[in-house]
């Protein structure tokens, strides 16, 4: 596969860069559903566990019952393998992207080995998240200790524009460290550094970063809609009139399909990266040429 990734030409506009994450998609897709797959059967180990021991997925608070010691270490498998997996399909895309010879033993090894700090970039984007929530939070508590029932359009206007500005709060702090697992996984960066990199990277890109991820979302959510209309269509087939088959039925060919998004997501991921980077770069050598020379 040519090289359609890295060095990008120029910066990218908006149409530019969703372009080339569905080409990435198209071209890498094949090739990064082993991993993708294996990552869907994993991300389940838990749910497969409680269906094999007759345990009910949906319980009632009163019908509660605690997970016993195996229950908790198939989740840590499944959270470990889930994310390393992941790992794998940025490292292959990347690899196929950049026309380099692609490495089961070493994307798996370096997938795993980076496992911790993908965990620790994501616990710190929560907790970010989480502080930022803090001050709206507490407007939003004092809002909501008005009498409901006595709720004004005013009010119900006013709770809206709380609402809407958490989730600004919330979109900030994403798109801003959008591209620290990318840095992390690509780079000699730990989940620090490449925090602060992506930080930099994304710097005044705010609002042209987050309509080019309100289009992947909106891809995610129509792959996931044309997902359960072809499970629907399976189960129907497979089930013969059964309702109890054709809801299981249904739900294991979604999930399995629901394998298709990974690919996508990272593929979105590594075109915003490169524009991202480029953009920096172009910036940073500007700089540098225009600096006065020490003497």
């Amino acid at each position: 596969m040519a090289n359609i990734l890295y060095p990008p030409p120029r910066p990218q506009s908006v149409g530019e860069i969703l372009d080339l994450a569905l080409r990435i998609f198209g071209a890498t897709l094949v090739k990064c559903l082993p991993y993708s797959f294996a990552g869907v059967v994993v991300s389940h180990l838990t749910t497969m566990y409680d269906v094999s021991t007759g345990r009910p997925l949906v319980q009632t608070a009163l019908q509660a019952q605690p997970h016993n010691g195996v229950w908790w270490c198939l989740f840590l498998v499944a959270m470990v393998g889930t994310v390393a997996l992941t790992n794998a399909v940025l490292l292959r895309q990347y690899a196929l992207a950049t026309g380099h010879t692609v490495s089961a033993a070493g994307e798996l090894a370096t997938g795993l080995r980076r496992v911790p700090g993908v965990l620790a970039i994501g616990l710190l984007m929560g907790l970010a998240i989480l502080v930022s929530f803090i001050p709206l939070a507490v407007l939003a508590w004092r809002l909501l200790g008005i009498n409901p029932a006595g709720a004004t359009a005013g009010f119900l206007w006013t709770l809206a524009g709380v609402y809407l500005l958490l989730l600004i709060c919330a979109s900030w702090v994403v798109v801003r460290w959008i591209c620290a697992g990318a840095v992390y996984l690509l780079t000699d960066r730990g989940p620090m550094e490449s925090m602060s990199y992506s930080w930099r990277l994304t710097a005044g890109s705010f609002w042209r970063l987050s309509s080019i991820y309100g289009v992947g979302i909106t891809l995610i959510v129509v792959l996931y809609a044309i997902a359960s209309v072809l499970g629907g269509v399976v189960a129907m087939v497979l089930a013969h009139g059964d309702v109890a088959v054709i809801t299981a039925s249904w739900a294991v060919v979604v999930t399995l399909l629901g394998a298709f998004v990974t690919p996508l997501y990272s593929a979105l991921i590594l075109a915003v990266f490169g524009d991202v980077s480029v953009r920096r770069e172009g910036v940073d050598l500007a700089q540098r040429i225009v600096a006065p020379v020490p003497p």
